[in-house]
Formats: structure tokens, sequence, C-alpha cells
């Protein structure tokens, strides 16, 4: 009995690294899709694709679905919240023309969205320490994008994207955290695609014909995204949650944009200036204060 918090923190510990790397990595992803797809014919791709591959591995696996039309329409919910007005709203915003930096340090308030809710409606107490590193961690990432940030690409359409898209990603892991608790993991992402697309779907037709200019690294994003993000990340980040507090977990977030731009000096060249280097250091710094346990 006493191995099994020590093999819970390991297992912890490697999904929380995994998530933190594939959603930076995600970033550039993105980048990549949206040269060959406008966003929600983009995200059209992504869910097809996430059906195709999940109708599979339920038929094999064979989960628990939900017992009752509640509990499955609080999986309908968590699901459009999390895929589909989520990333609508981050990628109609790149779309619109916001730079990835903005992008990258408006989404990353969601830590403290996530602290201020949970602290009001989930009781989560923080110490005073802990309301110190994500405020720490917010500056870091501010510091680590700041080379990016072109505030003449910003326009009142992007600004509205990106705030919904941090409105939903925020309501939507406190939500599958407090309505979905007991759901079956395994089965959930099928039905969220499904429901996802059955939205995304006309919109793409409505407003972006969709038109898809296809090629390798098209199909190369939209399989990266579904299968190491929209699946295996997204439950990574369910199954933190169900481990540890929501404050704690979702402060991960903010070292995804370091990975973002570990990765662009790696593919694209681009080198981080000084001031970034020192938004690592402040932003790990503050990552370590919030998942600090007494």
């Amino acid at each position: 009995m006493s191995d099994a918090p020590a093999d819970r923190r390991w297992l912890d510990s490697l999904l929380a690294w995994y998530f933190v790397s594939v959603w930076g990595s995600g970033y550039l992803a993105t980048r990549v899709g949206l040269q060959y797809a406008a966003p929600f014919t983009f995200l059209t791709l992504r869910f097809v694709l996430g059906v195709a591959l999940m109708v599979p591995v339920v038929l094999w696996l064979r989960p628990r679905w939900p017992a009752t039309p509640r509990e499955l329409g609080h999986v309908v919910v968590a699901g459009l919240l999390m895929h589909a007005v989520n990333l609508g709203g981050s990628h109609y915003t790149q779309y619109l023309g916001l730079s990835a930096g903005i992008t990258a340090l408006l989404l990353s308030a969601q830590p403290l969205l996530t602290a201020l809710v949970a602290a009001r409606w989930l009781r989560e107490r923080l110490a005073p320490a802990q309301w110190t590193g994500i405020a720490l961690g917010l500056a870091g990432v501010a510091l680590v994008v700041w080379h990016k940030v072109d505030v003449r690409a910003m326009s009142l359409g992007a600004l509205a994207a990106v705030t919904v898209s941090l409105a939903a990603v925020t309501a939507g892991t406190l939500y599958q955290r407090f309505f979905c608790a007991g759901v079956d993991l395994r089965g959930a992402p099928l039905i969220q695609f499904l429901a996802s697309l059955a939205v995304m779907a006309p919109l793409a037709w409505a407003v972006e014909g969709l038109r898809v200019d296809w090629s390798g690294p098209l199909v190369g994003a939209v399989a990266f995204l579904v299968v190491f993000a929209s699946i295996l990340a997204v439950n990574a980040l369910h199954v933190l949650m169900r481990h540890g507090q929501a404050a704690r977990v979702t402060t991960l977030l903010y070292l995804t944009p370091i990975f973002a731009v570990a990765l662009e000096y790696l593919m694209f060249g681009e080198v981080p200036s000084a001031i970034s280097l020192v938004g690592v250091v402040v932003t790990c710094l503050g990552v370590a204060m919030v998942a600090w346990r007494r």
C-alpha cells in the first residue's frame, strides 16, 4: 500500500510532461495546418479523423458508456467547450492575424482564471506562495513570448475570438472535472468528437466552403493534433485533474509556450531573445511554487 502514492506520483509526472510537450508542439502543428485549410475546415478534418480513429478503439475496448441522458449531456457539453469552442476560437484568432505571441499570452491566463474559479466555487484553497506562483508564471510567459508580440496585428474580432477560447477552455476543464468525474475516458472522446463535428462541419461549409489544399504537411498536422493532442493529451489532462487540484494542474499550461519557443528554434531557426530565457526561469519558478505541497 505504501508504494501506491509513489507510483501515482511517477505516473502523474509522466502525464504532466507529456501534456506540456504535446500542447506546446500543437501551436506549431496548428500553424502548419492553417496554411492549407481555414480554421473551421481544419477542425472539421480533425474531428472526422478523430471519429474514424476512435470507432475501432471503442469496439475493441468496449468502454462504459454514459448510463443516463443527463450523464451523456455532461460529456457533450464538456466536449463542445474543450474541442469545438476552445479550438474554434484559438484557431480563428490566428486566422484573423493575431500573432502567436499575443495568442499564447492571452490563453496563458487560464491557470489564473482556473485558480479564481476553483477557490470560489470548488473550495480549493491555495497558500499565499501559490498565488504568488500563479502571478509569476503569467509574468514569465509574457517574457517568453514578448519578442513575438505585434500589437499592430490585433483586431477586435481576433481579441473576441481568443477571449471566447480562453473562457471555453477554462470552463471545459472545470466542467469535465466536476460533472464527468466518473466518465470512462476511453469512450468519451468519440462522443465529444461527434458532437463537435456536428457543430463545426456546418460552420465550415457555410463560412469557408470546406475548401482544402491537400498536402503532406496538412495530413501530418491533423494526424498529430488528433492522436497526440485531442485524444492522448486531453485525456492525460483529465486524469491529472482527477488526481490533483485544478489550479496546480492547469498551471502546467504556463510551460507550453516554452516548448513552442524551443521547437520554433529547432524547426524554423527562430532564436529566442535573452528576455525570453529570463522568462523561462521565472515561469518555471512560478510553476514550482504552485505545485509545491506541504
